[in-house]
């Protein structure tokens, strides 16, 4: 499997990261499959695997770190903090208190004394950048992480956090974690060019696009995904049918081309020059499977010509996704009322 250098790490990392989101209760409940899929991943050539504080609650930190007893330095370890990890407000965010408790709780989970990359999950709207760049400085400096990295920042967002390194001394992000696929390219107006001014590493998620992108006759049936998750799927919503007929024509190319849909869709993402590694998160053995035989497919600038004409540059599909637009400024309400 092909490696790229992670931003200006001079870490190398291989073109496909797993994500190990559906390994744990949000996914696959059997911690042996899991740890043996970790194994065939890592054996295919991956050498670079990203997890977070959140997903399960730990339980896929848990697992991955059963996969890596004794194969811990022949990877690349990634983990996120931020999101909520209980009902006390102080269990979450960026605030020094917090980053510093939350990697010690990872580090234990994943048995190992450092990362090789921690990264801001969310922008946290109630902690300074300064405080949290701070913080994350200590654990570089402590020799418990090799380099930080933001996840869902806005261009604005990434500005302001570089700047901030720059001018208080700080360590400064690395890397930045966005969603990206052929139905969300929104991300190539600003982010992406912003990410490359900066010279930071991008690890980009979503590809297949929550499922619209995995190939199945139908994506809006069979999906695993309830309340919120299922508006994605939700034909009678604004936008949603509009990527149901994007579907459709990339089915009809994946045909033409004689290039499955998933496979399709994970080398469109690895094609932009700003994207270093691509995660994939498969739930089972054979989704694995499936995923690395498309690890080396290039698309043809003609094949590259006909997704541009489906899902057109620096555009989302449905502009309307929850999951792919989670402006701080437009969901929280604290930030828009007195």
């Amino acid at each position: 499997m092909k490696r790229r250098i992670l931003g200006g790490t001079g870490i190398s990392v291989s073109e496909y990261a797993l994500g190990t989101m559906m390994f744990g209760a949000m996914g696959n409940t059997d911690h042996g499959e899991s740890v043996r899929m970790i194994h065939a991943a890592i054996d295919a050539g991956i050498n670079f695997l990203d997890t977070a504080d959140v997903y399960s609650t730990g339980e896929s930190e848990e697992i991955v770190g059963k996969a890596l007893a004794g194969r811990r330095d022949s990877v690349v370890l990634a983990t996120k903090f931020g999101l909520p990890m209980g009902e006390d407000p102080n269990q979450r965010g960026g605030s020094p208190r917090w980053v510093k408790r939350a990697l010690e709780n990872s580090l234990r989970r994943l048995g190992t004394d450092y990362l090789d990359l921690y990264q801001m999950h969310r922008p946290d709207p109630d902690t300074d950048i300064d405080e949290t760049l701070g913080a994350l400085s200590d654990l570089v400096r402590e020799g418990k992480v090799r380099a930080i990295g933001s996840s869902f920042f806005s261009p604005e967002e990434t500005v302001e956090a570089q700047w901030t390194a720059e001018r208080r001394g700080h360590h400064r992000f690395r890397t930045e974690q966005p969603p990206y696929s052929i139905l969300t390219r929104g991300i190539e107006q600003r982010v992406l060019p912003t990410a490359q001014r900066y010279g930071m590493g991008v690890l980009t998620f979503g590809p297949l696009n929550s499922g619209w992108l995995s190939g199945r006759a139908d994506p809006t049936a069979g999906h695993r995904n309830a309340g919120r998750g299922a508006q994605m799927f939700d034909l009678s919503r604004p936008g949603v049918q509009a990527k149901a007929d994007a579907v459709a024509e990339l089915t009809e190319l994946a045909a033409d081309t004689g290039i499955s849909v998933p496979h399709l869709a994970i080398a469109f993402v690895r094609a932009h020059p700003a994207v270093t590694s691509v995660l994939i998160g498969p739930r089972r053995p054979e989704h694995l499977t499936d995923l690395l035989a498309g690890a080396d497919l290039e698309l043809s600038g003609d094949v590259l010509d006909r997704i541009d004409e489906i899902g057109p540059p620096g555009v989302d599909v449905h502009s309307g996704d929850f999951y792919i637009n989670p402006t701080p400024a437009i969901l929280d309400k604290r930030l828009r009322r007195r």
